[in-house]
């Protein structure tokens, strides 16, 4: 046979600093037998009265337990039984013979053992599938309190090497020993430390761009003629609310004007260009190092359906098959039931929309001068932390609705899985988003006009949208959002597990030392049949309760944080330049602060074998298809890009390609807005004398908003509707040329090695001929 060597994607890696093998992906595997450690420990409640039906159904579960042949150690420390499971080797051997005859399998000569965390997940699924006389299995047995806890050992040893290389924050800048987190948390994690690790390092160079775009509008903060045009306006504004909010001067906005071109510059379109093609580039990319891991790994064409028959098979040798059900009338309860869940969250928008309009008239009314002058500014961020608390709590919302949704489909664990991650994503999407594509396509757009406001029930007037554009509001949406967002799951991810330990460790006792015979036996490598002494058993099986529980979902969590930040990296980075610089610095600590939680301070999660990481690459390449539809339309819509284009060469002193002294965009400012005069009987009734007083005392009879309408009868104008058609027209144009480049670039990048192909192959051929020698032809 060739000599092994490694993948050149798995070289580049840890060239690039993701990953930080060390040369060993390829170490030897923990052996068959596990002398020290317990497959997986349940936890029950001490019974005082033996005759209750809580401990008839505990005893009936361990005795269906041992019909298998599994090994249970029973010990009671003060009002909590350990019932410590170990398998023997023969469910094992069956397990590796199964897996050889398969189809879905990359068999070799060196897969001669079957590792501990293999051991773990088969007897996970053996005890999750046996039921005792009543039809009840764990699960339903946890539910009714007949076990208080159930969970699967860490290894001290391979623990405390993971806390040296991996999980410690001083690492936070080292690669990932991903075959490590592989060997001891199995492949479904470790793709999710890849795919986290590659995301955070292709998160660079749009982090330096997004920083150099806000450099470029820095660069322009003082000398830009727009900026010029409205910090020495003279020009008085209409009113933004009703009754107390009176004129106002453009100039009094001259900050709000100049952090506007700090995101509202030419480099945003160029920008937000560079992004489509880079999420595409991103994913292209990733499928390639999987491809590479995989095949390292040998589960290149492992199939998660055929694994489960085998684990059933290693069960029950007499088991049947679950067959495929599909119900017409339960998917159309679903979708239906989806679709109101989506309209009660866009209604939520709308709630907010309500709720920023009335703070903008009661900060406008109040009696403080400087929230009075700034209404619009303070609603817009009050509505943003409101945002946020919404998020909150529609986040416990979405998952309960989504697992309700799960279990009318009554569908396989494998199938409620993917279902209830794309029904999770769906909700928290709109929760998400809805309000920011509110603010970045309607907002200021549908208010109507002085004379013709559009209001709430009749009373409360829409808001408007700042002179200098809305994309400022959509930048401080966004930002409150996810700043707040990050820091404050971070602090409660790290915090709430360490302060829970830290509770649990003070109501129970101190946990003995481990004595001096059984630590030089955990040291050294001992023989099979081999034990810990029972004091020691117990004080392992303790610390490993003391910690906090997870379960099936809990690396879903990890992966819907880290793709609703995608979606704001990439969606409306146009608004966000910094997003991607945001993500980064967050993705830093992000790594190393669920490594430290899921080695240190959460119990051992069941190993879990997969070759991709599920739905969520669909999931990702929707993103990266919205991306540019919304990234198109913030540019072309919610931006001023194009009004400066058409007045650059159309309306500008610059226009028809007459070169002047004075600068192309000067007169820009005015030229967007339009006059409503006291003289008209609709604006009379409109604004009341008191508002048309200017702070310095003078009483004016016209004042001035921002559109594009006549200032006789207000109907639009056809600068208006010129402009309208270029919107439109460069959204198209920018849509189509971007998707171009995705394609050519998901074209260009193959999404496997010729390397792991050709290796796939050859591990196939090696293996019909060994199969070929045993036949003995």
């Amino acid at each position: 046979m060739p000599v092994h060597r490694r993948q050149p994607s798995i070289e580049l890696l840890e060239l690039m600093g993701v990953v930080k093998e060390n040369g060993n992906e390829q170490t030897s595997l923990p052996p068959v037998h596990t002398p020290f450690s317990y497959d997986y420990v349940l936890v029950a409640k001490t019974i005082d009265c033996q005759q209750r039906e809580v401990f008839k159904k505990q005893t009936e579960y361990i005795e269906e337990l041992k019909k298998k042949n599994l090994k249970v150690t029973k010990i009671i420390d003060d009002d909590l039984v350990f019932y410590g499971i170990q398998a023997p080797k023969e469910i094992f051997e069956k397990y590796r013979y199964l897996l050889k005859v398969s189809d879905a399998c990359n068999w070799s000569s060196d897969q001669n053992v079957v590792p501990l965390s293999t051991r773990i997940r088969i007897v996970h699924f053996i005890l999750n599938h046996t039921p005792i006389h009543s039809g009840e299995g764990l699960r339903s047995l946890m539910k009714m309190k007949v076990f208080e806890a159930r969970f699967c050992l860490h290894e001290k040893k391979k623990q405390r090497e993971l806390k040296e290389s991996w999980a410690r924050w001083t690492a936070c800048l080292q690669g990932q020993p991903i075959t490590a987190v592989r060997n001891y948390f199995g492949e479904k994690v470790a793709l999710y430390y890849l795919w986290l690790g590659w995301y955070t390092y292709l998160l660079i160079p749009p982090a330096l761009i997004g920083a150099i775009v806000f450099l470029y509008g820095l660069a322009f903060f003082n000398s830009s003629p727009l900026i010029k045009e409205v910090c020495e306006a003279d020009t008085v504004m209409c009113p933004l609310c009703d009754k107390r909010c009176k004129v106002w001067q453009l100039s009094d906005t001259c900050t709000y004007a100049k952090v506007s071109l700090l995101f509202d510059n030419n480099g945003t379109v160029l920008f937000a260009m560079f992004m489509a093609v880079w999420a595409t580039l991103f994913l292209e990319f990733w499928k390639r190092h999987r491809a590479s891991y995989v095949c390292e790994w040998k589960v290149s064409d492992w199939c998660e359906e055929e694994e489960k028959l085998i684990l059933e098979i290693v069960n029950n040798a007499n088991c049947e098959p679950k067959q495929y059900k599909h119900s017409y009338l339960r998917s159309t309860l679903v979708l239906i039931c989806v679709t109101i869940m989506i309209l009660v969250i866009i209604g939520l928008t709308h709630a907010l929309v309500v709720f920023r309009v009335i703070v903008a008239v009661l900060l406008a009314e109040g009696s403080w001068e400087f929230l009075s002058n700034h209404s619009n500014s303070g609603a817009m961020m009050l509505g943003a932390v409101f945002h946020y608390l919404i998020i909150t709590v529609m986040t416990r919302i979405n998952r309960i609705v989504a697992m309700k949704l799960c279990e009318i489909e009554e569908t396989s664990f494998a199938a409620t899985e993917k279902s209830f991650t794309v029904k999770m994503f769906t909700f928290q999407f709109f929760t998400y988003f809805s309000s920011l594509f509110y603010v970045a396509f309607f907002l200021g757009r549908i208010n109507g006009h002085p004379g013709g406001y559009v209001r709430i029930a009749g009373k409360w007037r829409l808001e408007e949208c700042h002179p200098s554009g809305c994309l400022t509001d959509l930048f401080i949406q966004m930002a409150i959002i996810m700043v707040l967002k990050q820091t404050i799951s971070n602090v409660f991810e790290f915090t709430g597990p360490w302060f829970c330990r830290w509770l649990k460790r003070r109501k129970t006792n101190k946990l003995q030392r481990k004595c001096a015979h059984c630590y030089l036996k955990d040291e050294s490598e001992a023989k099979y049949g081999a034990e810990l002494c029972e004091n020691c058993k117990l004080r392992d099986w303790l610390s490993n309760y003391r910690l906090n529980d997870v379960d099936s979902f809990s690396l879903f969590h990890e992966f819907l944080e880290m793709v609703i930040q995608f979606s704001f990296t990439t969606i409306f980075v146009a608004a966000f330049p910094l997003a991607p610089l945001l993500a980064l610095i967050n993705n830093i600590i992000e790594i190393r602060l669920d490594a430290i939680k899921m080695v240190t301070l959460e119990r051992r999660l069941v190993p879990k074998k997969t070759n991709d990481i599920g739905v969520w690459i669909n999931v990702l390449e929707a993103i990266g298809v919205l991306a540019v539809i919304a990234n198109g339309l913030v540019i072309g819509v919610s931006s001023d890009f194009i009004p400066r284009l058409v007045y650059r060469y159309r309306y500008g002193p610059c226009a028809n390609g007459t070169a002047t002294d004075i600068d192309c965009m000067a007169g820009y400012i005015n030229n967007s807005l339009s006059i409503a005069r006291m003289d008209d009987k609709n604006i009379l009734n409109e604004f009341s004398s008191y508002q048309m007083v200017t702070p310095s005392g003078l009483n004016v009879s016209y004042c001035s908003y921002k559109d594009y309408r006549s200032n006789q009868d207000y109907s639009l104008t056809p600068q208006y509707w010129l402009i309208l058609a270029i919107r439109f027209a460069f959204v198209i144009l920018f849509e189509h040329v971007v998707v171009i480049c995705k394609f050519i670039a998901a074209w260009f990048v193959p999404s496997a090695p010729m390397q792991v192909k050709n290796d796939r192959l050859f591990d196939k051929l090696n293996r019909l001929k060994e199969e070929l020698r045993s036949f003995g032809v």
